[in-house]
This record gives C-alpha cells, sequence and structure tokens, in this order.
C-alpha cells in the first residue's frame, strides 16, 4: 500500500491543468459544431454551454476522490472502495467500454477528416474514403482505419509510446489551432442570417429537446471526457488539495471558451446556399471546418487543418491503446478476467494479452460504427454510466469513512453530489432509444462474468456485495424501461408525454442517488486504507486490493 518515497509530487496546478485541457480538446473539435449544429442549429451553442455545467458539477465529485486515493486510472476504483466489487466492477466495465472505443473513433476522426483532403499530389481516391450522404466511412475508408488502429497496436506493442501524456508546451500548440480557426473563420465569412436558419430549414426556434440530445449525442460530453487526466494523476499532484479542483476547473472553462468559439464560427461560416435546402441537418461534410476554410478560400487554414487531424486523433488514439490494455490489466488484478490478461511481457513490459483483446473489440466497434458521430454517441453514454459512482462514493465515504485525509474538501457536496447524479440520469436519457438501452444492456450484459469469478471465489462476502449494488442494478433498469415508455422526442413509446418525462427522470436520479448513498458500506479496501494511514501518516498511500486489503484487515484484528 505504501508506495516508495522516490515517488516525486512535483506536478503543479497548472501543468496539471494543461494535461486536462490537453485531454479535452482532441478529436471533438474537429467535428462537435458540425454535428451538434445538425441536431440543434444555432442551439448548439447552448447545447455546449449546457454541457460544460453539467461535466463540471460531475467532475467536482472526483476532485474529491482524486486528492483522497492518489492512485493512477483512480476513476473506476472508487465505487470499489465505497460500496464493493460488484458496483466497482461495473463502473471499471462501463469506463472500459468509453475508453477502448475511443481507439477506432479516433482512427475513424483521421481517415473521415482526410476524406475532403484536395491537393495536386492528392489522388481523388481520397474522396472516397467517406460517404457524406450516408455519414459512413466506406470499405475503403474502413480499411485504412483498421490499418491505423493495427500501427496504434504496434506501436505500443513493443513499448514505444508517443503522446504518452500531454504536457504543457503540446497543449498551447493543441489550443492555438482551434482558436485560429474559430478567429480565422469569424473574420472571413460570418454571415449572422444563419442564426436564424432552424434545424430543418425555415426559421430557427429553440427546440429544447433537440439541445439536450446533443449535449448528450454530439460528442460534448465526448468532447469533455478529458477532465479525467488531473484526477488520474492526482498522485503526482504537488498540493493536490489545490492543484486538483484549480486544474479541472480551468479546464473545463477553457475548453467552453474554445467549443462555444468554434460553434459560433461554424454557425457563421456556413454558405447560405448549404443551408436553404434542409437547413442544418442537410449539411453533410467529410471535414468540417477544412471543407469551410476551402470555400472561403482560406487554404493555409485548410493544410493546417488536414495535418492536425491526422497528428492529433493518432496521438490520442495510441495514448489510449497503452491505457486500456493497462485497465484490463488492472480487472485481471481484481479477480474479474481470466488470469491470462494479466501477464506481462518480460522484456517490453507491457500486457500483449490484453492488447490483444483490446484490439479485437476496437474492430468490433468500427465495424458496428462507421461514422464518428455515432460512435462518439455510444462513447458519451457509456461515459455517462461510468462517471455515476462518483456523486454516490465521494457522499457515502463522508459517512462510512469521515476520518480519512481530505486534501480538498468540497463545500456544499450534497447539493452538488445530488445535482450531478441527477443531471447524468438525464443525459442518459437525453441520448434517446434505442441507443440508451443497447448501451445499458452492453453493461448489463456483462454481469455473468463477475458471477462466474465471484463462483470460482466461493462467494465470500456476496450477499455484502449484492447489497451494496442493488441501486445501481436497479437505477440501469429503470432508464431503460423509462427511456422506452418516453416521449417521441427522446425515442420513446410516448407513454410518458415530452415534459413529464424529464420530471419522471429527475425523480429517479433522486431516488437512486439516496438509495445508493445508503447502501454504501466500510469496504476493506477503506479499513486497510485507514490502518495504513494510522500506522504510516508521512507516507504516500495506495489503495490496495481487496484480497490484500482483506488480510490486512483479518490481520490487525
Amino acid at each position: 500500500m505504501t508506495q516508495d518515497s522516490s515517488i516525486r509530487r512535483d506536478v503543479g496546478p497548472w501543468a496539471l491543468m494543461f494535461t486536462g485541457l490537453g485531454s479535452i480538446i482532441g478529436s471533438g473539435w474537429l467535428f462537435g459544431a458540425w454535428n451538434a449544429a445538425r441536431l440543434a442549429g444555432p442551439g448548439a451553442i447552448w447545447a455546449w454551454l449546457l454541457g460544460a455545467a453539467i461535466i463540471m458539477t460531475i467532475a467536482l465529485t472526483y476532485a474529491e476522490l482524486g486528492a483522497m486515493f492518489p492512485e493512477t486510472g483512480g476513476m473506476v476504483r472508487y465505487g470499489h472502495y465505497s460500496h464493493g466489487s460488484l458496483v466497482g466492477f461495473i463502473a471499471a466495465w462501463a469506463n472500459w467500454i468509453a475508453i477502448v472505443s475511443v481507439i477506432p473513433v479516433e482512427a475513424e476522426a483521421s481517415i473521415q477528416y482526410m476524406a475532403g483532403w484536395d491537393g495536386d499530389w492528392v489522388g481523388n481516391w481520397v474522396h472516397d474514403l467517406y460517404n457524406a450522404h450516408t455519414d459512413t466511412l466506406s470499405h475503403l475508408g474502413l480499411t485504412f482505419t483498421a490499418i491505423l488502429i493495427v500501427v496504434y497496436f504496434l506501436l505500443n506493442y513493443w513499448s514505444v509510446k508517443l503522446f504518452a501524456r500531454s504536457n504543457s508546451a503540446i497543449t498551447i500548440v493543441k489550443m492555438i489551432i482551434p482558436v485560429a480557426t474559430g478567429v480565422a473563420l469569424i473574420a472571413s465569412g460570418f454571415d449572422h442570417a444563419n442564426f436564424n436558419v432552424g434545424v430543418h430549414g425555415g426559421t430557427h426556434t429553440n427546440d429544447f429537446a433537440a439541445i439536450l440530445t446533443a449535449v448528450a449525442t454530439a460528442g460534448i460530453v465526448f468532447s469533455f471526457n478529458g477532465f479525467q487526466s488531473p484526477v488520474n494523476l492526482a498522485g503526482e499532484a504537488r498540493n493536490p488539495g489545490r492543484s486538483i479542483p484549480f486544474a479541472i476547473v480551468g479546464a473545463i472553462i477553457l475548453a467552453t471558451i474554445i467549443y462555444v468559439l468554434l460553434q459560433v464560427a461554424y454557425i457563421g461560416a456556413v454558405p447560405s446556399e448549404l443551408l436553404a435546402k434542409a437547413g442544418w441537418h442537410g449539411i453533410n461534410l467529410s471535414s468540417p471546418f477544412a471543407d469551410l476554410a476551402k470555400i472561403l478560400g482560406l487554404q493555409w487554414l485548410a493544410t493546417m487543418l488536414f495535418a492536425d487531424a491526422f497528428v492529433s486523433p493518432s496521438g490520442t488514439g495510441m495514448t489510449y491503446t497503452a491505457s486500456t490494455a493497462r485497465m484490463i490489466y488492472g480487472m485481471e488484478r481484481n479477480g474479474t478476467l481470466p488470469k491470462i490478461f494479466g501477464r506481462i511481457h518480460p522484456k517490453w513490459g507491457v500486457p500483449r494479452p490484453a492488447m490483444w483483446l483490446n484490439l479485437v473489440v476496437a474492430f468490433i466497434f468500427l465495424f458496428f460504427f462507421r461514422g464518428w458521430d455515432s460512435l462518439a454517441a455510444v462513447i458519451s453514454v457509456a461515459t455517462i454510466i461510468s462517471y455515476l459512482t462518483g456523486p454516490v462514493s465521494v457522499m457515502t465515504l463522508r459517512r462510512t469513512a469521515p476520518e480519512l485525509h481530505r486534501p480538498f474538501r468540497l463545500h456544499g457536496l450534497s447539493i452538488i453530489a445530488g445535482i450531478a447524479f441527477i443531471m447524468s440520469a438525464e443525459l442518459l436519457y437525453w441520448a434517446k432509444w434505442p441507443l440508451t438501452g443497447q448501451i445499458i444492456l452492453l453493461i448489463v450484459a456483462a454481469l455473468p462474468l463477475y458471477l462466474y469469478y465471484q463462483h470460482k471465489h466461493g462467494w465470500h462476502d456476496f450477499g455484502r456485495q449484492m447489497k451494496g449494488a442493488w441501486w445501481l442494478v436497479g437505477y440501469l433498469i429503470s432508464l431503460a424501461v423509462v427511456s422506452y415508455l418516453g416521449s417521441t422526442q427522446f425515442g420513446g413509446r410516448n407513454y410518458i408525454p415530452y415534459g413529464w418525462d424529464l420530471a419522471v427522470v429527475a425523480v429517479i436520479g433522486l431516488v437512486f442517488f439516496l438509495w445508493g448513498v445508503k447502501s454504501g458500506w466500510r469496504t476493506p479496501s477503506v479499513e486497510a486504507i485507514r490502518i495504513e494511514a494510522h500506522e504510516h501518516p508521512d507516507a504516500i498511500l495506495v489503495p490496495p486490493e481487496e484480497d490484500e486489503a482483506e488480510a490486512i484487515v483479518a490481520h490487525k484484528h
């Protein structure tokens, strides 16, 4: 549990913030504005602001947890500490689904953007990579995307990890390109009349349901997902109590400014003749900002965007190829995956069997979701589910482990955590049926795997684990049912009319939040942390695995 004293906790608040910002500014900025406008028209601006506010409440709950448990990849462990192995497994599974699917979506982003590239030395074949009418990659595009995924795989197979961690200099460059894009488009071809055009043509009026769906599925939640990076680097922060909240809040605010700038620039830069036929929903662009730059005669900007569209997503794809392998390795150490996935290559030091599993899963996602927008929606929904445990865990630990050291203590936690959980429930509902039901089914479908390994371990303390997890299982089932019965605005059968459905989801969120907080218990891992903190008050503590924690607790008592 006690890390070596040579561990350096020297990451300052600004470096930590730039790490988060560098993770947030990924492929989402290349397609997010286009996709949000297709769903909500000019209302997409409100979608970005609402999405940022919701993510901020969720992120703040993780700030306290990250400072409490300074460990790499802690985002998928907090439910394990507050509610036991089953809640931890569900949260880890949802987070793995969300993260492993980033690998193909980043490759798709690069190839899809390349489809709009023009140049004397670029053949017309690149235009065949993507079908704008169906919003999907062609067979040729899928082939090149698959090759790019294999490249990510091979570079990590021999432990060559490029772009593994953003630093301040790289992040500043990543900020300059989208800001320059927004400013250049606004200065070169801004049409205020576009803000009066509706999603399907005609006069624009804000469609609240469309704005909410854009928040959940247009890539907005996906784009802000990088706030996890400062939380996961908590163990290296110089002063976690101050650095983590500063980094999270700063990164989200700066990213929001950039994304809103890009959304405004996109809406104003689209030529009016493209909107004349079918409004914003009819705009099908393979390379949104680059295509607009070419139309406005900004060839320098288009060239810069095509270069960045290949480099930035590929860097993220390679990084996630490495991190997802470690995630599978960690799940095996928790006793919920075959031992083969815990094998580390003796020379290269990488979990190769885990990498092969992720490669297969990445291909499955690629061939089922053949466009950036469809796969980004899947990632967003899985990510929302993985966020659920944060607000509940932080409140539970305030009750079950009040004596644990909290370098950062969030004021007004009960209100912020409650709002965060309720808004997570709303986000999940806004994603629309059947997507909501499909992803929930994908999460619930993993439960037999957990039960199998519980059987292998002799059903030790299984009743306690189930008691701590019934709220989460019931919550997922309830949201799936309400999504199916809800209003047609969100893909349901309209048994619950629009307006009332939002209220019902809010009530469900509140009920399950209170149930979840009450269901938490003092797990062996938390008790082991308390014991180690008492015996080694100056040590940097890393929470132990469950079996090890039980052994420590049994030995001490």
